[in-house]
């Protein structure tokens, strides 16, 4: 069984990486079977782990009746699959995207712009308010110098309402090139996990299944 997995696991590898020769049979097969497996997958897990989990044993053993309320909507949903009454679907869904979007901005804010803001505000010279000056390592008040100019010159570039000339326009211009590079870091950091995927999948084809290499 393990020999078989090995080989269908290297069957199916080299089926999604033969889109990079063009659209075929064999990558759509393959395809297909991790989208039918992985929907299963999650169908099982989110039954046994919301509806059975959190439903139901929440119901029977805590009697906690509330949970019906979020049950209603639910089935309110499922009556868009009937055309006369698909229009009810309308309320559980607009509600559901209220409270998700206003939960996602009070989360977003915390987590992302308020620790953004901290990091900005972050002394010049020490590593945190109430110490020393220069009380950091030189890396450490290089980075805030950068942090603090950059972030700076960004918000210079995005002021419209004076013309980007002279010193105001030099500014505008170092805050694009800080853009330009914090994009660029970004995108090579993506394109790295994706190569750390690529080359998992390349030890498992050339080690695991062939045995090339140890």
């Amino acid at each position: 069984m393990e020999i078989f997995g090995t080989w269908l696991a290297a069957f199916f590898t080299l089926g999604i990486i033969s889109f990079l020769y063009r659209d075929n049979a064999w990558y759509k097969l393959c395809e297909s079977i991790f989208v039918g497996i992985s929907a299963g997958y999650w169908f099982v897990t989110l039954f046994w782990d919301n509806i059975h989990g959190l439903f139901w044993e929440r119901i029977t053993e805590r009697h906690d009746y509330w949970l019906l309320i979020g049950a209603s909507l639910g089935l309110m949903m499922l009556l868009r699959l009937i055309p006369p009454i698909g229009w009810i679907s309308r309320w559980p869904l607009s509600f559901v995207v209220g409270a998700t979007a206003g939960l996602y901005i009070i989360n977003y804010f915390a987590s992302n712009v308020m620790v953004q803001v901290e990091n900005t505000l972050m002394p010049l010279f020490s590593a945190k308010f109430g110490d020393p000056l220069f009380s950091a390592s030189p890396y450490s008040i290089v980075g805030n110098i950068v942090v603090a100019a950059g972030t700076f010159t960004g918000l210079v570039y995005f002021f419209f309402s004076k013309e980007h000339k002279g010193a105001f326009g030099g500014m505008a211009k170092i805050g694009i090139w800080t853009i330009m590079i914090t994009f660029g870091a970004s995108f090579g950091y993506t394109v790295m996990s994706r190569m750390s995927l690529l080359i998992g999948r390349m030890d498992f084809i050339f080690g695991d299944w062939l045995g090339l290499i140890r």
